[in-house]
């Protein structure tokens, strides 16, 4: 097996090649510094010149609030990038691995999103990953399209890590506590990336650390496993405008993973207690 990983730099592709790397699986991280995912050319010489038997595409446009205003530059990654993957990876007949997002689904309801429920994203890094999807499962049939959501860790920057540094230094903050999912440890994740691919269980499915929270709740226990003596006040989406829409409803159902025989990831205070350890063993906090 011959691994290529897009978006090394990112949390999830940092992570992705930390396990192969574990488990002896030979491999080759990328990123953009290597080649523009929006060059078709550059892509598919990238890919046929390493010639991988699964590639795992971490790379993405995330900047979800500049995405409403820089929409082309968007898409050029997240849509127009994937295709241009996906063409790639048929060339040398090798398995994808798209990484994908909550924001397909509109956010409506209380319940948990399945992997067929109907797709309405509500931004344009939604709709964009959305089309990523339509590139993959419209042209492959060796696919692994895996959901998540609010992913977090040691390299890079993310929501965990911003509580730390405001939790350092005030008093108190206000989290918005209406929008509701699951965070989610890249380890973790990558950790089940790693498994997959060892299968030919192609399909869509959604993972994310078990149970669910609020962003104030997620909040409040960084703080309080990170023992800062800071206060998180509540507050609803209304009070927190950004340029991008967000979900009220990020849940996502793990009966894919069951149906599969893959194992859930563990609950996300366990993910974020190991997470916290780890920032500790590096000296980051």
């Amino acid at each position: 097996m011959r691994v290529l990983v897009t978006g090394v730099m990112g949390q999830l592709g940092h992570d992705v090649v930390r396990h192969l790397s574990e488990h002896g699986i030979e491999h080759k991280g990328v990123d953009r510094e290597d080649f523009d995912l929006g060059d078709a050319e550059a892509v598919m010489r990238a890919v046929q010149d390493y010639c991988p038997t699964v590639i795992v595409h971490c790379a993405a446009y995330t900047a979800v609030d500049r995405a409403e205003s820089d929409m082309e530059a968007c898409f050029r990654v997240n849509a127009q990038g994937t295709a241009n993957m996906v063409r790639a990876a048929l060339s040398v007949d090798a398995a994808l691995v798209y990484i994908s997002t909550d924001y397909v689904f509109g956010g409506e309801g209380e319940e948990a999103f399945e992997t067929e429920d109907a797709k309405n994203p509500k931004n344009i890094y939604g709709l964009s990953k959305f089309q990523g999807e339509l590139a993959v499962c419209h042209q492959m049939t060796k696919y692994f399209i895996v959901r998540t959501s609010w992913v977090y860790g040691v390299h890079g920057n993310n929501f965990v890590k911003t509580m730390l540094r405001l939790g350092s230094s005030r008093p108190q903050v206000n989290v918005v506590c209406d929008q509701i999912g699951s965070p989610t440890y890249s380890w973790d994740l990558a950790a089940l990336v790693c498994r997959m691919i060892r299968t030919k269980k192609y399909g869509i499915y959604h993972a994310t650390n078990e149970e669910f929270c609020s962003w104030a709740e997620f909040a409040a226990a960084i703080m309080e496993k990170a023992h800062l003596n800071c206060r998180v006040n509540p507050i609803p989406t209304s009070e927190y405008p950004t340029p991008a829409h967000r979900p009220c409803n990020s849940r996502l159902s793990k009966k894919s993973l069951d149906a599969a025989g893959f194992s859930r990831l563990p609950s996300w205070e366990d993910a974020l207690d190991r997470y916290l350890r780890e920032l500790s063993l590096e000296g980051m906090i």
